[in-house]
């Protein structure tokens, strides 16, 4: 079988012309869209790799593993995948539909969780600078706490300020990356 377009003798074409090229060309885009998703990650690779070469790495150098070793892991993965799916993809593999037990597909998006999420993490963005990491780390996990369906108002700060602060530390102290302290500079 090829797909070379044919000539329909029917009734739906009663001239016989050739189905246009353009008609072979949508159905073969259709048929392997999931290569939409091998560009996207191989943009995203090439990104994060072209980032990582023109990284500063003066200041956080502290050994043979510096701060340019997960970028370019991560790029070359992405890659790497990018290059494997689009093999599996031209060789005629499909993406499963998606299914299973716990999502219901009838079911519309929950756009207020995404909005919600989309806020704090723009809310993080604008705060790290004037109030330091800690202070707004501490937003960004309890209000993802919040915007996922946490409701336990006592626990949550507690846990995100926790976690921001052992995140500060790790980053900080450990890691030598240096975050914002902000206002709590001299305190912790």
């Amino acid at each position: 079988m090829t797909d070379e377009p044919t000539r329909s003798q029917g009734p739906a074409d009663p001239e016989g012309s050739a189905l246009k090229p353009d008609t072979t060309t949508r159905s073969w885009l259709r048929d392997h869209s999931e290569l939409g998703v091998c560009v996207l990650l191989l943009a995203i690779g090439v990104l994060v790799l072209t980032d990582a070469l023109t990284m500063s790495v003066d200041i956080a150098q502290r050994g043979p593993i510096g701060p340019r070793t997960v970028p370019f892991v991560v790029g070359s993965g992405l890659l790497l995948v990018a290059v494997l799916l689009a093999v599996d993809v031209l060789r005629g593999g499909r993406g499963e539909a998606e299914g299973g037990e716990d999502v219901d597909l009838d079911e519309p998006a929950d756009w207020r969780t995404v909005l919600l999420l989309s806020g704090v993490f723009l809310a993080t963005a604008v705060l790290i600078g004037p109030l330091g990491f800690p202070i707004a780390g501490a937003l960004l996990f309890w209000g993802s706490a919040y915007a996922l369906g946490s409701r336990h108002h006592d626990r949550d700060p507690l846990i995100a300020a926790v976690l921001s602060l052992a995140t500060y530390f790790l980053f900080d102290n450990l890691l030598g990356v240096p975050l914002p302290g902000g206002p709590l500079m001299g305190v912790i």
